[in-house]
């Protein structure tokens, strides 16, 4: 499927690395302008010169999205820059790693929570705002199988079962201002996080492929392949929709 998103404007949060980099690679091949937003400026800035090698238009903008003044000013500098914010695809999450909830550590809580639920929030906040003033948008939360069962650290579950809510208690609220919002639950995709998990526990990991329907993990660029679509005009009836790209996995 090809989309031509010319003249539009795309902001991913998270968008240096892993799932985030393969979403901003495909918006700036379909044309879009694309705002790499991350906390790390070497591999933001990476990404921004890969897309620009392409042919593609981007920048970097670093930003803690758990920070309501360092959101505001990222959309502010989109806006600034570009003209405009059509597509927000709100991806930066961080991992949450940790034991049991009676064992688990109030600090690695507070800032899962921070990045994974209220960063998500505060993103569609400040992307709202401007989508109402210029007539519509397209908003893609990232959630997670995780949000959808258990099985992950408990501030992590809890996070991804809250973006979903976050999601759906904005969908029809904004429907008639032509802002669309969705959300994805990715299960495993290999990246970063998932090559970090295969080195502590290959077993593990080995034991959640078998849980694949598809029988493998899946690649970033089906993840991107999802988040283009809920962007784009051909999913025009689609909004509060809660999107497993999973490979099966929670069938299982």
């Amino acid at each position: 499927m090809t989309h031509d998103f010319t003249g539009k404007v795309a902001l991913v949060t998270g968008g240096n690395k892993g799932l985030g980099k393969g979403a901003s690679l495909a918006y700036a091949k379909a044309g879009a302008k694309v705002v790499v937003n991350g906390t790390d400026a070497v591999s933001g800035k990476a990404t921004v010169d890969e897309i620009r090698a392409a042919g593609g238009e981007a920048m970097f903008v670093k930003a803690d999205v758990s920070k309501a003044s360092e959101v505001e000013a990222m959309v502010g500098e989109t806006v600034r820059a570009y003209g405009r914010l059509d597509f927000g695809f709100n991806n930066a999450g961080i991992e949450g790693e940790g034991p049991i909830t009676h064992e688990y550590a109030e600090e690695i809580w507070d800032r899962t929570i921070d990045v994974n639920l209220k960063g998500v929030w505060l993103c569609m906040k400040y992307e709202l705002i401007q989508m109402l003033k210029q007539g519509g948008g397209s908003i893609i939360n990232m959630s997670s199988i995780a949000g959808l069962v258990g099985g992950a650290s408990p501030a992590y579950n809890a996070s991804k079962h809250g973006v979903i809510g976050l999601t759906r208690s904005a969908t029809q609220i904004y429907a008639d201002k032509n802002i669309r919002i969705n959300a994805i639950c990715p299960g495993v995709v290999q990246s970063p996080m998932i090559d970090r998990f295969e080195a502590l526990d290959p077993e593990l990991v080995g034991e959640w492929k078998t849980m694949v329907a598809l029988g493998r993990f899946g690649e970033p660029r089906e993840i991107a392949d999802v988040v283009l679509w809920l962007s784009s005009d051909k999913s025009s009836f689609v909004s509060g929709a809660v999107i497993p790209v999973d490979g099966g996995w929670t069938v299982h």
